[in-house]
């Protein structure tokens, strides 16, 4: 793969869940603890940014155009026209100490999104949650410390999760029509030194493209959870990697590094870009 570069400077506490919007040409990305959604065009370089009330820890892309989004405990639509927020749900009940995180569309067309404890060391007491367009929210698995990293298989049969605190990658059958899971199975283990994984993406061939900040890489598995390549990142602290046309973009995070990692690099909390190793897998739109 070709030398990352970075291609907004945005300088994020924690930049996080790239998504990819075909329709407009256009890489969306947020900042977390900044409380905005950023818009880079891909093709003029434009850069567009929406402010939220609250943490925005993750979001993805609806049928009506607007932004299914995830906030501290509750999940809003946004319309990046209007810049309207309405509530999808009511507040999520989750312990004092958590707020929701990653999140993704799935195959199904509900918003899964799961939840992290914001203490240290984190605590197994977060959640992962399945959203549907009518505001029902099920909760789907608990006793997670730091939920990240879903993705889907492109036959949309495999669910995709992990949990970075834990060091795991896991697994389940998933079914599309009801957006069951079934036959729980862990596919890879991961100290610092490896990669703890963080936010993912889908390659066409199935295979997970998994953010290792801890190690300042991009790792790659199998289907069955074989480490099929470990890409090393520019910077300290790589987030998530999102397919979009032919190239590979991936956010960073600022937050918690010392004064002399940040003199050493300047750009993190930034978007970062290179050619796509690979093609990636289409991404669930929301069924509003």
């Amino acid at each position: 793969m070709s030398t990352f570069e970075l291609v907004w400077d945005s300088r994020c506490g924690v930049a996080e869940s790239p998504v990819w919007d075909r329709a407009n040409r256009r890489l969306l990305f947020c900042d977390i603890p900044g409380k905005r959604i950023n818009a880079l065009s891909v093709d003029t370089g434009a850069k567009e940014s929406w402010d939220f009330p609250e943490v925005v820890p993750s979001f993805g892309l609806a049928r009506s155009g607007r932004l299914v989004v995830a906030l501290r405990h509750r999940v809003v639509m946004f319309d990046p026209k209007t810049r309207a927020i309405t509530d999808l749900t009511a507040t999520i009940e989750e312990p004092p100490t958590t707020r929701l995180n990653d999140g993704k569309v799935g195959p199904d067309g509900a918003f899964w999104v799961g939840s992290i404890d914001e203490r240290s060391p984190r605590q197994p007491i977060g959640a992962l949650y399945r959203v549907t367009a009518d505001g029902r929210v099920e909760k789907r698995a608990d006793g997670i410390a730091n939920s990240n990293g879903l993705a889907w298989s492109p036959d949309e049969r495999v669910m995709y999760h992990s949990d970075t605190a834990a060091g795991v990658i896991e697994a389940w059958d998933f079914d599309v029509a009801t957006g069951d899971m079934r036959n729980h199975r862990v596919l890879a283990r991961l100290g610092n030194e490896d990669g703890r994984p963080d936010g993912a993406a889908m390659d066409a061939d199935g295979n997970y493209w998994s953010a290792g900040p801890s190690a300042g890489c991009i790792n790659c598995f199998s289907p069955s959870g074989e480490l099929l390549a470990k890409i090393p990142f520019p910077v300290p602290g790589p987030t998530m990697p999102c397919f979009a046309d032919e190239q590979m973009y991936v956010t960073s995070l600022r937050e918690g590094k010392s004064a002399e990692v940040l003199a050493a690099h300047p750009g993190l909390g930034g978007l970062f870009r290179a050619p796509a190793p690979a093609t990636g897998a289409p991404v669930g739109v929301f069924a509003d």
